[in-house]
């Protein structure tokens, strides 16, 4: 509910407008920043960013924004403090910053910011924020001046991977204390009511006031494709009573927010804030969601700004891959391309996006609680807030995509125009085996999914500097009627394609052994699971995952029981079983200037594939 929330981001008049500070020892800066939409050019941004500055300066916002402000910076430090990685850079800074070493400091930021007047901050922005700065624009276009300089030879580094250094056998020397894995009992961590229809899932804030609440729609866009739409069309919406802005400046003020995000199978509605302020949070938003109003005029910029984003997609190799990867998996009626088209874009009406928000509380939910409050108070206060019917509508028919299994090797290719190659191997493999958790985690953190270590970056990166960015995966699936999926990465310039491949090919049909890499990689996993903790409503949301795979306990315990077990010769049995000599899809995001499609035949058959074709529009 800032300068640039309301008087930008809620009229949209601008792309992502934000401000933020940072802060050093010596000096900090404050940056603003904002992408333009269709038609608006960069210095058309800038203007605006400076009058949101220059409202600031002549003190022409509501001086109850300094309070809410102090709020919700209290809550994201509450927030902050439950993390140990915040808790440890919060001392750093400050540690850093303070010739005192002056802890109380940061301890009491909260109570300092709350002695600030609007007069302090109209004379913090003058004092400041003046004509000393820099403006960078992001451009397209051609550099003319570049310089060429040939390719030169590399030879491979020899990878001594079993050999320490003084300074690592000094760090693992050092004593530490035993960690002891904590596994989530299902039973006892999570409890459950009902509100309505609705099964409630609850866990205990038992650290601070703070409160989030989860209404989770057993449907998403596969259901209905305008859901996405919708949901962000409700950000810009008003009642009868209160406009977009005045509920925006509502929910500062109680220091708590609101999120709707829908997925392809499930839509999550969130509230969260202070526990003070829960039954206000809840009812500002349920008042919203059941009484919001078509607005033309949001919509018409809404559909500009989303269609501005559907172009740029386009021009995003990132993006670009995405779409191949799902056109591999599933082939050219998949879950990336099933978009709205442009002819379902521009017929879009404003009261039928309207009439699915006020409808989503009739279908099929759960609602998660993590806060303060025990589950019978908070179980009643849903109850008497939460617009329930009697029983639920059923869902909208889910559209079903059929998984391909690729028979030979084939080619996806993609034009782009840029001096690097990007590669995806993909390939759709067995059936999800709760029993196979252990081995599929010990591959993945030896072969290609655990970090520098692996096999796959310590060759083709670091000896053969064949890359960029590489690595391999063998995904699990969400849930246990899907199988496994196998993805490895390359992305290296444009005339070391054929290297990149031929040297990912060579580890991906014949693993090769390392002792030592066997062994840390078993360590780290255990060491991971040790260290690590899931908490709050995590304990729901994992549960609800491990659900879905058709598993009643939390799996990291088989994998930590288990892991120990495992050797080489287990790997290299699960390499050759689903991996090794496969049939794959090879998706390639290229420039042809650079790379030959007839050159890729040798990789299989080669089909290049539309921006149409990936993105459904």
């Amino acid at each position: 509910a800032g300068l640039i929330d309301l008087n930008l981001n809620k009229q949209q008049k601008a792309l992502r407008a934000s401000a933020g500070s940072t802060g050093y020892k010596d000096y900090g800066y404050i940056t603003l920043r904002a992408t333009p939409k269709t038609g608006q050019s960069l210095d058309d941004v800038k203007a605006l960013l400076f009058e949101q500055l220059d409202l600031l300066k002549k003190g022409n916002f509501d001086e109850s924004l300094i309070a809410a402000t102090v709020a919700n910076q209290k809550k994201d430090l509450l927030e902050g403090l439950k993390d140990n990685n915040s808790v440890a850079n919060y001392i750093m800074d400050e540690y850093i910053k303070s010739a005192s070493k002056n802890w109380d400091k940061l301890v009491n930021y909260l109570d300092l910011m709350k002695t600030f007047t609007k007069k302090d901050v109209v004379d913090f922005a003058n004092k400041y924020l003046t004509d000393g700065y820099v403006a960078v624009y992001k451009k397209k276009g051609e550099d003319k001046s570049i310089t060429k300089v040939p390719k030169p030879a590399i030879t491979p580094v020899t990878i001594n991977k079993d050999v320490q250094s003084d300074f690592v056998k000094m760090v693992d020397a050092l004593p530490t204390n035993k960690v002891t894995p904590v596994f989530i009992d299902y039973a006892k961590d999570i409890q459950t009511s009902k509100a309505g229809p609705a099964t409630v899932y609850y866990t205990q804030n038992k650290d601070n006031d703070l409160f989030r609440l989860y209404y989770r729609l057993n449907m998403g866009t596969w259901n209905n494709k305008y859901l996405g739409i919708a949901a962000q069309y409700l950000q810009f919406l008003g009642t009868d009573k209160l406009s977009s802005a005045d509920i925006s400046k509502q929910f500062y003020n109680l220091a708590s927010s609101f999120n709707v995000s829908a997925g392809t199978e499930f839509t999550n509605i969130s509230v969260s804030g202070l526990q003070e302020n829960f039954a206000q949070s809840v009812a500002l938003f349920e008042s919203l969601l059941h009484n919001c109003k078509a607005d033309e005029e949001a919509l018409k910029k809404l559909l500009a700004r989303t269609q501005k984003q559907r172009a740029d997609n386009k021009l995003n190799k990132g993006a670009i891959m995405s779409g191949l990867t799902s056109y591999a998996l599933y082939g050219a009626k998949n879950p990336f391309n099933y978009q709205l088209t442009d002819a379902e874009l521009k017929a879009i009406k404003a009261q039928d996006l309207v009439d699915i928000l006020h409808q989503l509380a009739d279908f099929s939910h759960d609602i998660i609680y993590y806060g303060p409050q025990p589950i019978a108070t908070v179980t009643a206060s849903i109850a008497k807030l939460h617009s329930l019917p009697a029983s639920f509508k059923p869902n909208p028919e889910k559209v079903s995509y059929a998984i391909r299994q690729q028979t030979s090797n084939e080619v996806l290719f993609s034009d782009y125009d840029m001096v690097q190659a990007e590669i995806n191997w993909v390939r759709n493999a067995a059936p999800y085996n709760a029993a196979q958790t252990p081995i599929v985690n010990l591959f993945n953190n030896y072969f290609g999914a655990g970090g520098m270590s692996g096999v796959v970056f310590q060759t083709i990166r670091e000896s053969k500097a064949l890359a960029y960015s590489t690595f391999a995966v063998y995904n699990t699936p969400v849930k246990k009627e899907d199988p496994y999926t196998f993805r490895a990465y390359v992305g290296t310039q444009a005339d070391k394609l054929q290297e990149a491949v031929a040297a990912m090919n060579e580890l991906v049909n014949d693993l090769p052994k390392g002792d030592k890499l066997v062994n840390d990689s078993k360590l780290a996993i255990k060491k991971d699971i040790e260290t690590d903790r899931v908490t709050d409503e995590n304990i729901i949301f994992n549960y609800l995952a491990a659900k879905r795979l058709g598993n009643s306990v939390d799996i990291r315990k088989e994998v930590y029981n288990k892991v120990d077990g495992l050797g080489f010769e287990d790997l290299k049995k699960f390499a050759a079983d689903y991996i090794a000599n496969k049939p794959y899809t090879y998706c390639i995001v290229a420039s042809e200037k650079r790379v030959n499609p007839d050159d890729l035949k040798k990789y299989g058959t080669v089909k290049k594939i539309s921006l149409e074709e990936i993105f459904g529009y």
